[in-house]
């Protein structure tokens, strides 16, 4: 992008910098009132937006900033006719166009639920241990990209699979914007490769479905009767130590009236893991009365697909070729290793792109 046209561009007014900056000026005049001293939970709450929305004015800052020096650089290149000083400023015009392009595409996570926390459950599909290997793969691969942002993981809850990997796990992806981005992720999600678990090397095919949800504050709205739930108590699996498999603490909630299922077993203690549970179910129903209001939640709820064939978001191809494809926005990418070592920006980058087309261009 040309810097006259980056310069030329209202982008205060699209990012909304000034109401920004007023609710910033509002937080900071609630945050100074005494009785809400005496509300820890309403305290953590305001210094949450506020840290958030800072975040965002002092990126945009920075974003101008650099901007008005390449400007000046560009002036004095143009006086000087210095060759170095060109290519310095047409250096800085490409890293700002992409710094531009990040900025804008965090305009798109402004939904009420985008800055939170995110759950993201994966489950394997059809396709036997083949599937669970795979749901396992995912599992290491949002890890890694959780490591790569600084967002906190904790393993809510894990079903091993019978021969290899797992059959289903949950966790608990902390940090700004999390669901924001791992909305993205929602889908089927396919494997090709030759498996490592066939004698004769033949090439399979594995399925497994990745769900993404926000985590929301304890203090929501939502009303769960007890009669509406039927609630489990099993003995924990994976790592633990001695406490694993002598306790029936971890808990498993029924939602009748849904059909929802939530799992936790990330406490020794099963009082708290229902607790944890009942959050997390809580967060399940929250969303789904926000699916109901806004029409984007529709297209989130299409991604929810059998597993198996033809179904799918995304293919991870690994033989007879390398490739990655996302089928929803046709980005693809031959850097297979890369991907599975948390590398998903550009898949979601290109998802939220989408999202801003949609939104500009409503049909």
């Amino acid at each position: 992008m040309p810097l006259s046209k980056v310069s030329q561009r209202n982008f205060g007014g699209i990012f909304d910098l000034d109401k920004k900056k007023k609710r910033l000026d509002e937080l900071a005049i609630q945050a100074e009132n005494p009785a809400i001293w005496e509300k820890p939970a309403e305290m953590q709450k305001i210094n949450k937006e506020r840290t958030l929305l800072q975040k965002a004015v002092e990126e945009f800052d920075s974003f101008a900033n650099r901007l008005s020096d390449a400007e000046v650089l560009l002036e004095m290149a143009v006086e000087a006719q210095d060759e170095g000083s060109f290519a310095e400023v047409k250096s800085e015009v490409t890293a700002l166009e992409k710094y531009g392009q990040e900025l804008e595409l965090k305009r798109v996570l402004s939904g009420e639920l985008d800055a939170n926390s995110a759950y993201l459950s994966i489950n394997a599909g059809a396709g036997g241990t083949e599937s669970c290997d795979w749901a396992s793969m995912l599992l290491r691969m949002y890890t890694r990209y959780a490591d790569k942002h600084g967002y906190k993981t904790s393993v809510v809850e894990m079903t091993e699979g019978e021969g290899a990997g797992i059959k289903s796990c949950t966790l608990l992806i902390e940090g700004p914007y999390a669901y924001g981005y791992l909305k993205a992720e929602s889908g089927v999600h396919r494997l090709v490769r030759i498996s490592p678990f066939d004698s004769n090397a033949r090439r399979h095919t594995s399925f497994a479905s990745v769900f993404a949800w926000a985590e929301v504050d304890d203090d929501i709205n939502i009303e769960v009767r007890s009669e509406d739930l039927r609630v489990e108590t099993f003995r924990a699996s994976g790592a633990g130590g001695q406490h694993v498999n002598r306790t029936d603490s971890a808990v498993r909630m029924y939602h009748i009236p849904t059909g929802i299922v939530v799992s936790c077993q990330m406490e020794r203690s099963q009082i708290q893991n229902r607790e944890k549970a009942l959050k997390m179910l809580k967060a399940r129903l929250y969303e789904m009365e926000i699916e109901k209001r806004n029409a984007e939640r529709d297209a989130m709820n299409a991604q929810k697909k059998a597993n198996e064939w033809g179904s799918q978001i995304r293919s991870y191809v690994m033989h007879p070729y390398q490739m990655v494809k996302d089928h929803r926005t046709d980005f693809e990418t031959n850097q297979v290793d890369d991907v599975m070592d948390g590398d998903l920006d550009s898949f979601i980058m290109a998802y939220l792109k989408e999202q801003i087309t949609a939104e500009a261009n409503p049909s």
